[in-house]
């Protein structure tokens, strides 16, 4: 082939093909003509070094500020932390504080609930709760984002996220077992839940007639929390009578969102569901709540529930502390 032919064919002049051919020709094989001087690297173990040991001091360090304070790229930051020192990036995760009462009693109760388990069908039992949704959700500070030109950053095109002082709010009560769930009960700002209100609205009037179809006249297994107006007096008569199967205060420990199912699992899939949007009333709050909590299937449910065993379980390893590393 022609050198012409091999230049068009690589788009280079035909003289970088002679001049190659030529020595080839000569020597048998083609020269890299060696760069000057030795490569530059800021990867060396003096940097690798002094990160490592301010990562060690704290595990919560900017890696931005590393960057800034050694004059480095923070993408070569990035690389040594991850490739060379093997450390990973990871969510704060979030937990209630527990005095040490609290985790002794955490421990005790749950070994308690295994026990018991062993005995009744965690498939019995309803897991309730109630939380405060408002109008107004807040924004996804990690993950919500806007998309503009460079340099209208500081403009009137950049959005604001904003909150009312008090906004407007519902009260919602709701419930799940692992084969389905309860009505989801709304229960507006102005009226207090107290005893009178928690028996007569969330109890009698909602949770009896569900489960008493929903199971089919077996019995069941009531769990909830004991704020004040469900552990008063008048409260625990109305669940003897008509809930004898609820876990007492000598079962469920105080201080243990991460084992009820609807604290760590449901009330954040329903937020997930509403969240980033601004609502124009509650009431059309209290529709989108309703369409999230009716999409809830019983597979969810299922998993749900079912993952309350191993739940109770890291809570014994962990002594009655918080848990989430060792699920």
């Amino acid at each position: 082939m022609r050198a012409i032919d091999v230049a068009r064919m690589l788009g280079i002049p035909s003289s970088t093909v002679r001049n190659v051919s030529a020595s080839i020709r000569k020597d048998r094989r083609c020269h890299v003509k060696p760069k000057l001087g030795r490569p530059f690297t800021v990867n060396t173990r003096q940097t690798r070094g002094i990160i490592k040991r301010r990562i060690d001091r704290n595990d919560g360090l900017s890696l931005n500020k590393v960057a800034s304070d050694l004059g480095i790229a923070r993408s070569t930051v990035q690389k040594i932390v991850k490739k060379e020192l093997n450390i990973h990036s990871y969510h704060i995760s979030r937990g209630q504080y527990l005095s040490d009462a609290s985790k002794a009693s955490r421990l005790e109760k749950s070994k308690k609930l295994l026990a018991h388990f062993d005995l009744r069908r965690l498939s019995d039992v309803i897991w309730t709760d109630e939380k405060i949704f408002t109008i107004e959700p807040l924004p996804n500070r990690q993950n919500q984002r806007q998309l503009l030109p460079k340099g209208d950053n500081k403009s009137p095109k950049r959005r604001l996220a904003s909150n009312r002082l008090f906004p407007k709010s519902v009260m919602v009560w709701g419930g799940i077992t692992a084969t389905g769930k309860t009505p989801l009960v709304f229960i507006d700002r102005n009226v207090k839940i107290n005893s009178e209100v928690y028996q007569k609205t969330v109890l009698m009037d909602n949770l009896l007639p569900w489960a008493t179809q929903h199971f089919a006249g077996r019995p069941f297994i009531l769990q909830q929390d004991w704020a004040p107006s469900h552990g008063s007096k008048s409260t625990i008569a109305v669940l003897d009578a008509h809930f004898p199967g609820y876990l007492g205060k000598d079962l469920w420990p105080a201080s243990s969102p991460d084992l009820n199912p609807m604290d760590f699992s449901v009330w954040g899939h329903l937020e997930s569901k509403i969240s980033g949007s601004s609502y124009s009333s509650v009431d059309t709050l209290k529709d989108a709540l309703q369409k999230a909590w009716d999409d809830i299937d019983v597979d969810y449910c299922r998993r749900t529930a079912d993952s309350v065993i191993k739940r109770l379980k890291a809570c014994v390893e962990a002594h009655g502390s918080n848990f989430e590393y060792l699920l």
